[in-house]
């Protein structure tokens, strides 16, 4: 890693998880800032929303580097980037990020424009290619996201639990693992894992507190604050658009 990658590395502490209250443009970043945050996160939907895309690499990388450069360009805090599934060449796409002075990126397993997730060799291989960059990489799994809640169990955590070992061989910081539900599977992680675990805070989930104790080590909050930013603006608008009197 390097020197910036291994400043955010160290903040990724099993049972004092890092809070990443992600944003998707500077001036969402700046507020978060003030706020108290120890590094800044962009997250994927967000960031595509922003600027009238969808999500799964709809919004072109050449933009993502630009917002990433801004993020970077207002903060002295450690930024990290959601790459998605990498764009094509990993190894390029994740250099462009460190060349804008990002410390780490997300980098999932799944196949976007495809079915499935990569086979484990193939994602290690992604995953090592990243890392050659000297970036941080917060490896996540769509195991959890791709199956139904009411299947989540033993067996799919011990799934991911073998996911987690391939990608620390292959050198990943951290292990992201979305849409895990029940504080017992997600302490069944945490415990088995050989990297910290990155959990996303949804309906259902455990509180951060109780995340905490249960070995948690970054926990990361998605596309929600840009939705409810995106609601407050609306009901702001809607109460400006009533009609008034106006004699």
């Amino acid at each position: 890693m390097n020197d910036n990658a291994r400043t955010f590395a160290a903040l990724h502490v099993k049972g004092d998880p890092l809070i990443i209250y992600n944003i998707w443009d500077a001036g969402s970043a700046v507020a978060v800032a003030k706020a108290g945050a120890k590094a800044i996160a962009t997250g994927s939907w967000g960031v595509a929303a922003a600027q009238g895309l969808g999500d799964g690499e709809d919004m072109p990388l050449d933009l993502v580097v630009a917002n990433a450069a801004r993020i970077v360009s207002v903060t002295d805090l450690p930024v990290s980037v959601d790459l998605e599934s990498g764009y094509g060449d990993v190894a390029a796409s994740a250099q462009k990020m460190v060349d804008a002075g990002v410390a780490g990126i997300n980098l999932e397993d799944r196949i976007i424009g495809g079915k499935g997730l990569y086979a484990i060799d193939d994602q290690c291989a992604r995953i090592a290619a990243a890392v050659s960059t000297g970036i941080f990489v917060n490896a996540r799994t769509d195991l959890f996201i791709q199956a139904p809640a009411d299947t989540h169990g033993a067996a799919l955590v011990a799934q991911a639990v073998e996911r987690a070992h391939a990608y620390a061989e292959a050198g990943a910081g951290s292990f992201f693992a979305p849409f895990l539900v029940g504080a017992e599977l997600i302490g069944e992680l945490c415990a088995a894992s050989p990297l910290p675990v990155n959990i996303l805070v949804h309906p259902g989930c455990p509180t951060n507190a109780d995340m905490a104790k249960l070995g948690v080590a970054r926990i990361s909050y998605g596309h929600g604050p840009w939705a409810a930013a995106m609601d407050w603006l609306e009901g702001q608008a809607r109460t400006a658009f009533e009609p008034f009197d106006k004699a």
